[in-house]
């Protein structure tokens, strides 16, 4: 498809997911999101979802390899997962019985969401981009999971876990400088004691962007 024609279907594709993210904000409850995100999300198909982890995979292509099979295959659960858990829910019918209210922080996921999809980022069009924003945000505010699913693993060895019905993620507190962050909206608390990845204690200006960098380009993988 040449460029200009590519140009017109993204900012089609953009005016559409604006559109959606506004009604998705109108959700009142968990079962009301769950059914619209289904809605969404049904319409793509697993090879959607398959591209969604060829552009992940390229994008973290240059970390260290041990590392970098250990988060693929995390993503690749949460991508696959997320989308299956939704299938099985929209054919059972149970969105009617979650009736717990949406909050209104969690109503501010979906204007960052519209923000964030505006424009392609790399080779992930705005499409393959809002998906990925619907399956984070059926797993936080429709299941109460974290964004980054038990397991993940970050820098130092520490991962998200789960430990008596709760969620712990090691950067829960620490990456809120990110615009496209899902942290806000978690429902994981902070691990505690988490040391590896503080940032230093009084940063210069360029150890604190590292930082930041280091945690958007290699675990915002939903957003």
């Amino acid at each position: 498809m040449p460029d200009h024609q590519n140009k017109v279907k993204n900012s089609t594709d953009c005016g559409m997911i604006a559109q959606q993210c506004r009604e998705l904000k109108k959700a009142k409850t968990r079962g009301e999101l769950g059914e619209h995100i289904s809605s969404l999300v049904l319409c793509h198909s697993p090879v959607d979802i398959l591209q969604m982890k060829q552009n992940f995979n390229h994008r973290i292509q240059d970390i260290d390899p041990g590392y970098r099979d250990r988060l693929c295959e995390k993503v690749t659960e949460h991508l696959v997962g997320t989308w299956q858990r939704i299938r099985r829910a929209h054919q059972q019918g149970t969105f009617g019985t979650l009736q717990d209210p949406i909050t209104e922080q969690e109503r501010k996921y979906w204007d960052m969401v519209a923000d964030q999809c505006r424009e392609c980022v790399g080779n992930e069009s705005p499409a393959l981009r809002f998906l990925k924003y619907l399956l984070s945000g059926y797993s936080m505010f429709v299941l109460y999971e974290p964004g980054h699913p038990a397991g993940t693993p970050f820098p130092g060895g520490d991962s998200v876990r789960l430990s008596e019905g709760i969620y712990y993620c090691p950067v829960r507190e620490k990456a809120d400088d990110v615009d496209a962050a899902l942290c806000p909206f978690c429902p994981a608390l902070q691990t505690p004691e988490v040391g590896y990845l503080k940032p230093p204690v009084d940063p210069s200006m360029h150890r604190k962007q590292d930082f930041i960098e280091h945690c958007h380009k290699y675990h915002n993988f939903n957003g």
